[in-house]
């Protein structure tokens, strides 16, 4: 009895296995308006951290004559050479642009070390309640709603009048409200993952909970906790443009995008591009955030379209 051969040419053709983030990756290319805020959001960075060092003015440096110039305003520098203000002057004759592109570095900053806080305090702390659960859930959980209940404001203002200003403070302050909703996420993914079998194979070896949670259970829940963490991102840096729009965030000399807005929202009668720029700025980095963290929610989604 002879078998038959299949020509090779008939043979249905064998495509490789992706992994859960090769396949995230291929839908998030698909998303344009997502991979274009991408791309600016680079591009902000850079304009950030690079952009002062190569501007001739210094944002300390004022300039009382000029006061508050329009934005093309053209000025002697030391070498004797001339440069223009591109978005004028603030009301200290200091060149917006550059101070722009500083209180950038300070509002990025603010959004990504506050958000890594809470995610390090939001991740473990949820991970844990929900891999514990009952009694010890409840207790940590109770705690979690007390929190929340305090006015994150007065929060922050007894923090400053008990330690004083500083940007440490801001940081822990922020950090120290916005885990709250990061537990809850982690904990509700948790709670589905400790009765796959998985984690029973992993206890039945007698691994140790930190083992368990740290090397099996958390690495499954890094989809929700990184698409939360492109959406924290913009909140924080909301959050630190009105502290520092009440005065309890950033401090002179230093600025932010919030102090800026500020400013030019003191003097927008008068000098609107004080107001203008910054705020651009400020907008286009939330708006790009927001869509990229959608982008990054669609892709992650394993319940999207398929391919």
């Amino acid at each position: 009895m002879s078998t038959a051969v299949i020509p090779a040419t008939l043979a249905p053709a064998i495509r490789p296995g992706r992994s859960l983030w090769q396949d995230a990756w291929a839908r998030l290319r698909k998303n344009h308006l997502a991979v274009a805020c991408g791309f600016v959001l680079i591009a902000v960075v850079l304009i950030c951290f690079v952009g002062p060092r190569l501007s001739p003015w210094n944002p300390e440096v004022t300039n009382l004559a000029l006061k508050a110039s329009p934005p093309g305003t053209m000025e002697t520098l030391a070498d004797g050479s001339m440069a223009k203000h591109w978005f004028g002057t603030d009301t200290l004759g200091r060149d917006l642009l550059t101070r722009i592109m500083r209180g950038g570095q300070v509002s990025l900053m603010v959004g990504l070390v506050a958000t890594s806080v809470a995610l390090l305090i939001g991740v473990a702390y949820g991970a844990t309640a929900g891999y514990l659960g009952g009694r010890t859930d409840a207790v940590m959980m109770r705690f979690v709603d007390v929190l929340y209940a305090l006015p994150f404001m007065i929060f922050v203002i007894l923090l400053t009048t008990m330690f004083g200003k500083s940007m440490l403070l801001m940081y822990m302050a922020i950090g120290a409200v916005e885990w709250l909703t990061m537990s809850r996420i982690v904990r509700a993914q948790v709670q589905g993952l400790a009765r796959q079998e998985f984690v029973e194979a992993a206890r039945s070896l007698g691994l140790s909970t930190a083992v368990i949670l740290f090397r099996h259970i958390i690495p499954n829940v890094l989809g929700p906790v990184i698409v939360y963490a492109t959406l924290t991102v913009p909140a924080v840096m909301l959050l630190e443009a009105a502290l520092s729009f009440l005065g309890l965030g950033v401090q002179p000399p230093d600025s932010s995008w919030g102090t800026l807005i500020d400013d030019g929202a003191t003097n927008m009668e008068t000098s609107p591009w004080l107001l203008i720029y910054p705020a651009a700025f400020f907008s286009i980095t939330l708006f790009c955030l927001n869509f990229a963290g959608d982008g990054l929610r669609d892709a992650l989604d394993v319940r999207g379209g398929k391919d």
